[in-house]
């Protein structure tokens, strides 16, 4: 069974920074075009940010263009989204996937999820 767990939220002043990981089983992020989404309460989950299985293609949704970074450790099976510059907007849960298919910013294109992250921006 494929697991996917993202780790590194928590509470941050605006303007600071947080470094998320997502750390897959078996080989399923180094295959993978690998995503990453943001769900506040009572709204639908949505495109963050992705990256190719090179990691040599990125995209961005353009509420966090410039201020996050998608990379990449396929030797360690992990996805990262660096977040500068963070904003009370930003707070939400955020969920790393992997399509088998790619880079992909629809949400429905992503086979497996992990549980999820707080990221909580207030003075």
């Amino acid at each position: 069974q494929v697991q996917l767990v993202e780790s590194g939220g928590g509470l941050v002043q605006p303007g600071g920074s947080l470094r998320l990981s997502c750390t897959g089983s078996g080989r399923t992020v180094s295959t993978s075009g690998m995503g990453w989404f943001r769900q506040a309460p009572g709204t639908e989950r949505e495109f963050v940010a992705t990256i190719s299985v090179s990691g040599g293609i990125t995209r961005y949704a353009d509420s966090v263009k410039g201020r996050f970074t998608i990379s990449r450790d396929n030797a360690k099976n992990t996805v990262y989204l660096q977040m500068n510059t963070l904003k009370p907007e930003d707070t939400c849960v955020y969920y790393c996937a992997a399509n088998s298919g790619g880079i992909a910013t629809k949400r429905e294109t992503y086979e497996y999820w992990g549980q999820g992250t707080q990221v909580s921006v207030s003075s």
